[in-house]
C-alpha cells in the first residue's frame, strides 16, 4: 500500500511515522508513506500556498493551484484508489470505513489548514471526506496520522499477530473485554477465575459476555447499528 500525504506542515508527522507498528510496516516493505510539502508546489515568491477568501472574512482559505499540482505530479505517475480530505465536516471515521481502506492500494490524504482549502478541490477532486470527532483542531495532519495509524495496522503482517486487530473494539460492533496480566494477583486484585482456567470455550464466552455488557454500558448506539 501506498499513503501520500499533502501538508502544510509535514515536518508534524515525521516522528508520529517513525516509531512501533508503522515504522516496522514500512521496514517490512507493507507501506509507503510520503509526506508532501505543499510549499514546494506553490508558484509565488514566498511559496505562500493560501489567500484572502472572496466576500471577505477572517482567516485565510489553501488556494487550489499548490494543491492540485501536487495530486496532479502524483497521478501522473500511478492510479489513486481515494483522495480523502481530513475535515471537521467529513464523514465521522469509523472502523468499517478504516477497514475499507486497508484494502485500497493507492490513496491521497490532503491535510487542511487555515480555514480549509478552496471549495472548487472539493467539489472536483476529493472523492472521500473524513473527520475524526466533531472539534476543530489547527490542522489535518494529526487526523491524518490518526487515520494512517488505524489503517496501517490492518496490513496483513504489520502486526506480530495478525489476529489481534480481529479482537479490537468496534470490530464486531462491540467494545473490547477487560484484559489482564501477570501477576494473577495483585495487592489482593484478583484476575478472574475463569482467564486462568485453560478452558478456551469458556474464555471466549466470558469475553464475549463482558463485551457485550460493557457496549450495553457506555456504547449501547453500537448495538442499535448492528
Amino acid at each position: 500500500m501506498r499513503i501520500d500525504i499533502l501538508s502544510a506542515v509535514p515536518d508534524l508527522m515525521q516522528s508520529f511515522f517513525a516509531h512501533s507498528i508503522i515504522q516496522r510496516a514500512q521496514e517490512r516493505n507493507l507501506v509507503e508513506i510520503h509526506l508532501h510539502n505543499l510549499h514546494n508546489y506553490s508558484k509565488k515568491k514566498f511559496k505562500q500556498i493560501d489567500d484572502y477568501p472572496f466576500g471577505g472574512g477572517a482567516g485565510m482559505v489553501m488556494a487550489i493551484e499548490p494543491i492540485l499540482t501536487c495530486i496532479e505530479s502524483l497521478q501522473k505517475e500511478r492510479n489513486y484508489d481515494e483522495i480523502i480530505f481530513m475535515t471537521p465536516d467529513g464523514e465521522l471515521l469509523e472502523q468499517k470505513m478504516v477497514n475499507s481502506i486497508s484494502l485500497k492500494e493507492n490513496i491521497i490524504i490532503l491535510c487542511g489548514h487555515y480555514k480549509g482549502i478552496d471549495e472548487r478541490l472539493r467539489e472536483h477532486i476529493i472523492t472521500k471526506e473524513i473527520s475524526i470527532g466533531s472539534y476543530v483542531l489547527s490542522g489535518g495532519e494529526l487526523p491524518a496520522a490518526v487515520l494512517v495509524d488505524a489503517v496501517v495496522r490492518l496490513i496483513p503482517g504489520a502486526l506480530n499477530d495478525e489476529t489481534s486487530a480481529l479482537s479490537d473494539s468496534f470490530q464486531d460492533n462491540l467494545l473490547a473485554p477487560p484484559v489482564y496480566t501477570r501477576p494473577s494477583d495483585f495487592n489482593g486484585w484478583k484476575v478472574p477465575d475463569v482467564l486462568l482456567s485453560g478452558n478456551d470455550k469458556l474464555i471466549e464466552e466470558w469475553r464475549y459476555q463482558q463485551a457485550l455488557e460493557r457496549t450495553k454500558k457506555r456504547r449501547p448506539d453500537l448495538l442499535e447499528n448492528d
